[in-house]
């Protein structure tokens, strides 16, 4: 069996994904934050970011005293423990434990330079070049 968007061409095998789709479209978003005025599609969000005002983390590593406030950010920590490195740059051979350093690091090849100091002329392939620019020349 499958549901039909009402909406859209799409359809799912279960009414859970074809709730979350539709909100898509109607941009409802019943779960309010009782901390500031953000809204979200689901309850399990929502408890995620109640968390950047309470300051819970409640991912603790088993190898230091780091903690985090989602599961994911855990695991991605626990890489710099095992020294796993999964993700290979296709062209040199430098390789990421997290796909986004990946996606960092590939700006390099490209030579783009999104970043401009808003003091100077000089770009740079990332913030965290740009920051310390900021901070020591200006």
């Amino acid at each position: 069996m499958t549901y039909q968007c009402s909406h859209c061409d799409k359809a799912y095998s279960n009414k859970r994904s074809l709730y979350y789709h539709i909100h898509m479209h109607t941009g409802e978003t019943p779960y309010q934050c009782t901390h500031c005025d953000k809204n979200f599609l689901n309850a399990s969000i929502l408890k995620i970011h109640i968390r950047t005002h309470t300051g819970e983390k409640p991912y603790q590593c088993s190898d230091c005293e780091k903690s985090f406030s989602i599961e994911s950010g855990l695991k991605k920590h626990i890489k710099t423990h095992t020294g796993e490195k999964p993700y290979q740059c296709t062209q040199c051979d430098n390789a990421f434990a997290s796909d986004s350093s990946l996606k960092r690091h590939k700006f390099r090849h490209t030579g783009n330079k999104r970043y401009q100091c808003s003091q100077c002329d000089k770009c740079f392939s990332t913030s965290s070049v740009l920051k310390p620019q900021l901070k020591d020349t200006h």
